[in-house]
């Protein structure tokens, strides 16, 4: 269920947004930036909820930190969850309550159409919410005209309503909309809370935990999703497939295997885009090895990193690099998938030196 207390790793924001609510001192408008799946929508909701929960509202002593005034105890720190089981709590899980309204993008942007409509309902009164809240989830995406409507809609905010903006950063949104809204960052989720979480809530092996842990990048919702996936089973098929275990006698693999493998890998873009980020992995894993083994990722293949980087010169895996980096953002530029994956296959055959 969803609760304060289920949002890893973000004791500060929790700790602003359950104050806010302490004191009922509620801003017309919140903004919730960072990375993805670090729980800025979780967040979201469990303050939606929060504002319209009608039930007993269950209190928990907040874990002590480096943020805690000295000579505060834990007794005096109290954070108030919404019960999650009265009618109001139910309907927002349920994504059934009328007055938590959620505006995603339509596409790749969200568009002025949609803002209007919002304008159009929120010059209504709330049906049955105490507050009313409206989440815009990655409003990074508004395009111009979008932003500029929401802005009006900011300085002169509708009654009993409060707007949540969650955001990658502030850099991507106007000026004046960022200055219209409390700000709250989300930070990263550690390596160490995420591989928690995987061996405590979706059984996985502590060695894949640790693994996934370091590649989700401070993403929880991304390395569950790769946990669940069979991730480290794919990514032993990527380096395998590809000629990464076997670098130094990758230049001897005929043109049409290394084409196999890139036709294989444009059939979905978002998985060319995952795979590309594995292989930079681990190629650096190969370079880091030599100097500090211990900060490998993929601590299960050790030995074979070791080997690798005896054979494999410095140079050469810096130019690999560069190529799946190049790669990468033709692809991000919506260059043709499949040719880019063929050339950069071809790449990353050319200067196999031995170590240095």
């Amino acid at each position: 269920m969803l609760s304060f207390a289920s949002i890893i790793d973000q004791e500060r924001p929790v700790r602003i947004l359950t104050t806010l609510l302490i004191k009922q001192t509620i801003p017309h408008a919140l903004l919730f930036t960072g990375i993805e799946g670090v729980g800025k929508k979780n967040a979201a909701l469990t303050f939606a909820m929060a504002c319209n929960c009608k039930g007993s509202k269950p209190e928990r002593p907040r874990p002590s930190s480096e943020d805690t005034p000295p000579g505060k105890g834990n007794e005096q720190q109290r954070v108030f969850e919404p019960c999650g089981v009265c009618r109001s709590c139910r309907k927002i899980l349920s994504d059934l309550h009328p007055d938590i309204i959620h505006i995603r993008p339509s596409g790749p942007v969200i568009r002025i159409v949609q803002i209007r409509e919002l304008i159009d309902i929120l010059a209504m009164r709330p049906y049955e919410a105490k507050l009313r809240v409206v989440i815009i989830s990655d409003a990074q995406a508004m395009n111009p005209a979008a932003s500029n409507a929401l802005l009006k809609m900011l300085e002169e905010p509708p009654d009993k309503t409060i707007l949540i903006l969650t955001a990658l950063q502030t850099a991507d949104l106007l000026p004046t909309i960022v200055s219209r809204c409390q700000h709250i960052r989300f930070n990263p989720v550690s390596r160490k809370n995420i591989a928690q979480s995987l061996i405590a809530e979706k059984g996985a092996a502590s060695e894949d935990a640790s693994i996934i842990a370091a590649m989700a990048n401070g993403n929880l919702e991304r390395a569950i999703e790769m946990q669940q996936s069979g991730w480290i089973q794919q990514r032993n098929w990527l380096i395998a497939a590809g000629g990464l275990d076997r670098l130094e006698t990758l230049s001897s693999r005929t043109p049409g295997i290394l084409l196999a493998f890139a036709e294989h890998l444009a059939q979905n873009r978002e998985r060319a885009t995952t795979s590309l980020g594995v292989m930079i992995t681990w190629l650096r894993d190969i370079v880091v090895c030599r100097h500090n083994p211990d900060k490998v990722i993929n601590t299960d293949m050790i030995d074979k990193l070791r080997n690798l980087s005896r054979n494999i010169s410095v140079k050469s895996l810096i130019t690999k690099i560069d190529a799946i980096q190049n790669a990468q953002k033709k692809i991000n530029s919506n260059s043709n998938l499949r040719l880019t994956l063929e050339v950069m296959m071809l790449q990353l055959t050319k200067d196999c030196g031995k170590g240095d």
